[in-house]
């Protein structure tokens, strides 16, 4: 990580407006109305006459799962680091929640285990709890009530270019919709590359990290208010005892409408439980909260969810692409879930699009420093969730690591060991697990002392 990786990331998670919001496009249009999608409207509303954003799914308002994203049936925590973009971009946003059913946890509430031992606390940090359609509706419902916002409701199939190679539309079924700039939010299975490999232009690079993940996911009902509860979100690591991997993460939420949403997570061929009798059966071996969560009424059946691989697409490194064309979210990282990582680097995107917009870009050619700002943000969520699941993978597959990332990899153990009962070195790690602050910070000589010294380790 160089200086300027960390200078460049502590100025895109400032908060504040931005000073200047040129006016620079009659028409923006941005494909997939997710969160990604939404954050991204939400800036190009400072700079366009009018923004549409093309959805495949009919505008959710309510808060009710969409079948274009199958992984909102599970468990969503809303991150420090994303908390404050969601802020700056649609202030009230987080009070409103509240008032709504969802949860600000303070730290008191929150609980991160490893092994059934718990963390130690340090640090003020607050998670916003709540589905996943919970939150994303009160995005939606803002970034909508915009004058200059609109939807199409219908599947992008393709771009349209000016004579000049510029992209200067979106094709959505028999019709046309014109823009002067474009943003691909359609998520992890954007076909964007395809399209840009088609017209002659290169296809950004696809790189994998095999996961393997599956979910399985309940709802039950609570009795207790957010408020008096003593743990409100808790998340249980749980290491692999034996190949292959069994249950490996659990975590548990209060979320709207007085219901707790439980989440198993595995690495084997088939989800941890398949039916509520199992289901409750895991959770009565972790922490004392997973049984209370789950011995309330199931509020609906068990839902899973698989991903078999992390993915990233490297737009920073084409030569030969289109002025006039971006893309935000999942379309350029999906990370494992498991991190929570995903509302908060869409935020973040946000954040990189304003910079860009606002510094006098050359729009008249490929928005490089973008993809160049992005790609700060894009590292530093890869480097925690993707190097985690490179040593299991490794582990599993029997490859031998260069020293350089055994020795990253040993460091990263030490310091999970030593926030068991050194509340400085919590407040730290979890700062970057948060999106708050670069991972860097973790390779300074004077904090991998402090981890050392914890650890007994000279």
């Amino acid at each position: 990580m160089t200086d300027s990786s960390v200078e460049t990331f502590n100025r895109l998670i400032r908060t504040e407006l931005p000073a200047r919001t040129p006016k620079l496009f009659g028409t923006a249009c941005v494909l997939g109305g997710s969160i990604a999608g939404l954050l991204a409207a939400r800036v190009l509303a400072d700079h366009a006459r009018e923004v549409v954003i093309v959805e495949r799914d009919e505008p959710e308002t309510t808060g009710r799962p969409r079948a274009g994203v199958p992984q909102d049936r599970h468990g969503h925590a809303l991150l420090p680091g994303g908390l404050k973009q969601l802020e700056r971009w649609l202030p009230g946003v987080v009070d409103e929640a509240q008032t709504l059913g969802g949860h600000l946890a303070p730290l008191g509430q929150q609980g991160v285990y490893y092994d059934g031992r718990p963390r130690a606390q340090g640090g003020d940090a607050k998670l916003l709890l709540g589905s996943r359609p919970f939150l994303e509706a009160r995005v939606r419902n803002r970034v909508l009530a915009l004058p200059n916002v609109s939807t199409v409701t219908g599947l992008a199939t393709g771009l349209v270019y000016t004579d000049d190679g510029r992209v200067g539309g979106v094709q959505v079924g028999s019709a046309t919709v014109s823009a002067d700039f474009v943003v691909d939010a359609m998520g992890r299975a954007s076909r964007l590359s395809s399209w840009l490999e088609q017209a002659g232009y290169q296809r950004p690079v696809l790189e994998r990290m095999p996961t393997g993940i599956h979910y399985v996911t309940g709802l039950f009902e609570r009795t207790k208010s957010a408020d008096s509860l003593e743990e409100a979100c808790v998340l249980d690591l749980i290491s692999p005892r034996a190949m292959p991997f069994d249950l490996t993460v659990a975590s548990v939420n209060v979320i709207e409408d007085n219901q707790w949403l439980v989440m198993l997570m595995s690495y084997e061929e088939q989800p941890a439980a398949r039916s509520l009798d199992a289901f409750r059966a895991v959770c009565n071996d972790l922490p004392p909260i997973f049984r209370q969560a789950t011995s309330g009424v199931p509020t609906h059946g068990l839902e899973t969810y698989h991903q078999a691989d992390s993915r990233r697409r490297d737009f920073a490194g084409l030569t030969h692409f289109p002025a006039g064309l971006v893309a935000v979210g999942d379309a350029v990282a999906s990370f494992n879930p498991i991190y929570g990582q995903g509302i908060s680097s869409a935020a973040l995107h946000a954040s990189c699009l304003s910079e860009y917009l606002t510094t006098d870009p050359d729009l008249t050619s490929p928005a490089t420093d973008f993809f160049a700002l992005q790609q700060v943000i894009t590292d530093a969520a890869w480097t925690l969730s993707a190097g985690a699941d490179a040593a299991r993978h490794d582990a599993i597959t029997g490859t031998k690591a260069s020293a350089e990332v055994e020795q990253q990899r040993s460091a990263m153990n030490q310091i999970i060991q030593a926030t068991l009962t050194d509340p400085t070195i919590t407040e730290v790690f979890a700062a970057v697990t948060f999106m708050d602050a670069h991972p860097a910070t973790l390779a300074d000589p004077t904090f991998l002392d402090r981890v050392r010294t914890c650890v007994g380790v000279s």
